[in-house]
């Protein structure tokens, strides 16, 4: 016989088999053994979770001929067809290759013929939510009034697809996922059972990238066991789940503590260079930092660390994280994860939230800080208020004894620079004077080699950023983010680099001139709007002085002249 899937070979074949659904499974038991059961079913839930194995075995156990407490005999005649798929009487149809009206109406005709061997004819219908509209309405009629033999069970992911009027023809059944727990003790029997060495690690990796699905367990299992040759060990079920190593997140976690981007973009690259997912690698981190709060936290909260997680060298750097500065890499790491689901650019996205996680100044920020900052400016607001108080009194006391107070002038408060002031929009303008397309693709040819010449922490900032626009003297660049322009544009020294590095490319003296990039639509019309003529003397032409202007004034003008006359009275 061919080889089959470990799923299939231990798919349930009573209630009692089922994993983890313990409440549904003795529901499902008693009204079989009550004679209590209902004309139609609902099973909804994660996948993997036991929706058609439930399914099957309640076929099973309402038709079985020597029933135990509920539970099917799996030895009668009923019981071994069904086992065998070839009982008549228990339909399974896919709902998502068969969702149209005429399929259900096919089922509606059908369904008033008796049973040819069983007690009860048993639809399952699975993936129930792909179904039509007009099938839905199909169905209804059938579900409000079935023949009295006619049961059915439908199965589905997702439940809110579902005509409330449906639902509320049925029992319905919440399937959860099953514990980490449980996956666990599956296994180990299923191992055991075969006589498989395995490593008990390697089956804590494999339960936790289940995410709670007993099928998805057994089908990596059966993966790591075909990859190992019959024998499961770390080693086969990280390269099979794409999880981390301990050396990996060791490295890379402790460049985070101490501070070091480089390092830990240099550990970054590596893991990612080895084929792990980006995805299981911010699920890794979040783990970390989740297994740090409780160890930091108190005796009681650690006891529930996840030890296969946390090895000792990872609590070796414990001390070097408090619990804000987790709270900050876990809020970071969760805003990446959604940008990841959606971009392709998966290493770009990394390499920014390695840098900010890793950026002492930005990532230790304590918690009281908002607080502190409202309470600073209310204090230097109150005190600007006794100074404009104190200054009023003094001024009435003089003018009452005939003194004139000078006027104090304001204090000068600081404001942030905002992007507009960084930008150095005449030397983009001047770019864009004499700017060609061969020159924007010579740009583009020598930017990989550019690129090469960074620094590890300049190439990531880099990264995001792209020639726009070129001349024969310089080279627009524009960066997907307004947090990096405004880093770089800071960074008189890099710039430098940038400009001579690029000079020496090119072979002929070239400034490199940044603009964010939501911005550079807009500057570029503006350039185009104004007309701007880099060659007068004034540099810039605005629409102002090309404008035509009114035949009146054009009229007094030939008369009266141009001159500026001032007219003082006697």
């Amino acid at each position: 016989m061919a080889y089959q899937a470990l799923y299939r070979v231990w798919r349930p074949q009573t209630f009692s088999d089922v994993i983890g659904q313990e409440v549904i499974t003795q529901t499902l038991r008693n009204a079989v053994a009550s004679h209590m059961t209902s004309h139609a079913y609902l099973f909804s839930g994660p996948r993997g979770t036991g929706k058609t194995s439930c399914a099957k075995i309640l076929a099973k156990a309402v038709n079985c001929l020597n029933p135990h407490d509920g539970e099917p005999c799996n030895e009668c005649e009923i019981c071994k067809a069904a086992n065998e798929n070839r009982l008549n009487d228990v339909i399974e149809i896919d709902a998502a290759s068969n969702n149209g009206v005429e399929e259900i109406r096919d089922i509606r005709d059908k369904v008033k013929y008796a049973p040819t061997e069983a007690k009860f004819k048993v639809y399952i219908i699975d993936e129930v939510h792909m179904l039509s509209q007009g099938a839905f309405n199909a169905l209804l009629k059938t579900l409000e009034e079935p023949p009295e033999n006619v049961m059915f069970i439908l199965a589905t992911t997702e439940p809110q697809k579902i005509p409330a009027t449906i639902i509320s023809r049925t029992q319905s059944f919440n399937f959860r996922r099953i514990s980490k727990q449980d996956i666990l003790k599956r296994m180990t029997y299923i191992l055991d059972d075969k006589k498989i060495v395995y490593d008990e690690e390697a089956l804590n990796i494999i339960a936790a990238s289940a995410e709670g699905g007993m099928r998805d367990a057994l089908s990596i299992l059966d993966q790591a066991l075909s990859y190992g040759d019959d024998e499961l060990t770390l080693k086969n079920a990280q390269e099979v789940t794409g999880a981390l190593s301990n050396e990996q997140i060791v490295s890379y976690m402790t460049a985070i503590a101490d501070n070091q981007p480089a390092e830990a973009l240099t550990s970054l690259y590596q893991i990612l260079a080895s084929g792990r997912s980006a995805l299981r690698f911010t699920e890794m981190i979040i783990r970390v930092c989740r297994n740090l709060i409780l160890y930091n936290s108190n005796s009681d909260l650690s006891k529930q660390m996840d030890n296969s997680v946390m090895t000792q060298e990872l609590l070796d750097i414990a001390d070097k994280f408090d619990n804000t500065r987790l709270f900050y890499i876990v809020d970071q790491v969760s805003a990446t994860q959604k940008n990841l689901k959606n971009s392709n650019q998966t290493d770009i996205y990394m390499e920014i939230l390695t840098v900010k996680i890793s950026e002492p100044k930005v990532a230790q920020v304590p918690s009281e800080a908002p607080q502190e900052a409202n309470g600073e400016s209310e204090n230097l607001e109150i005190d600007k208020l006794r100074d404009e108080i104190s200054h009023l009194q003094n001024e009435v006391q003089g003018l009452s004894k005939g003194v004139q107070v000078p006027v104090q002038p304001k204090p000068k408060t600081r404001r942030r620079s905002n992007t507009n002031a960084r930008l150095n929009k005449t030397a983009i303008y001047k770019v864009l004077g004499s700017a060609t397309k061969d020159d924007l693709m010579n740009a583009r040819d020598v930017w990989p080699d550019l690129m090469s010449m960074l620094s590890i922490t300049q190439r990531a900032m880099m990264k995001v950023a792209e020639p726009v626009a070129a001349s024969s003297e310089g080279i627009v660049v524009a960066f997907d983010y307004a947090m990096w322009f405004e880093q770089v544009q800071d960074d008189m020294d890099f710039l430098k680099e940038l400009s001579d590095n690029t000079s020496r490319l090119m072979k002929k003296d070239c400034q490199i001139v940044l603009v964010p990039k939501a911005d550079w639509p807009k500057i570029r019309k503006e350039y185009i709007d104004n007309n701007i003529d880099l060659n007068s003397k004034d540099n810039v032409k605005s629409k102002k002085e090309t404008k035509k202007t009114d035949p009146t004034v054009d009229e007094a003008l030939k008369l009266f002249g141009s001159d500026v006359v001032d007219v003082k009275d006697d």
